[in-house]
């Protein structure tokens, strides 16, 4: 058993019948639409950051992990930081431009707004 498998059977201690399941309660994954059909918006934020500017890419339909990785790559490609949580993608700076050139040409619908 796993570290995380006793989290999955709370509730349940023992049962002594043989075709017994834990019921889990996982989300299931969300599937990751395919970067033509993923229409994303590009804005900039400046409330709550300190003053600063951050570019935010919003409305990503998918995976966490495959978030991440897109925001791996426009942060690689705009020379900055960022990050990916709940669904969007925080890229540091005013990049919108240059982050709407990019998904556009990886496949992406992507406008500003």
């Amino acid at each position: 058993m796993s570290s995380n498998d006793w989290k999955a059977r709370l509730g349940t201690v023992y049962s002594t019948n043989p075709e017994f399941q834990y019921q889990t309660e996982e989300a299931p994954r969300t599937e990751t639409l395919p970067p033509v059909r993923q229409r994303l918006r590009v804005a900039l934020d400046r409330r709550n950051r300190g003053g600063k500017q951050v570019t935010i890419v919003a409305d990503f339909v998918g995976d966490e992990s495959d978030l991440k990785e897109l925001c791996k790559m426009l942060k690689q490609r705009c020379g900055v930081g960022g990050s990916a949580k709940e669904g969007e993608i925080i890229i540091q700076g005013d990049f919108r431009d240059k982050v709407v050139q990019i998904l556009t040409q990886a496949g992406y619908k992507a406008r500003k707004i």
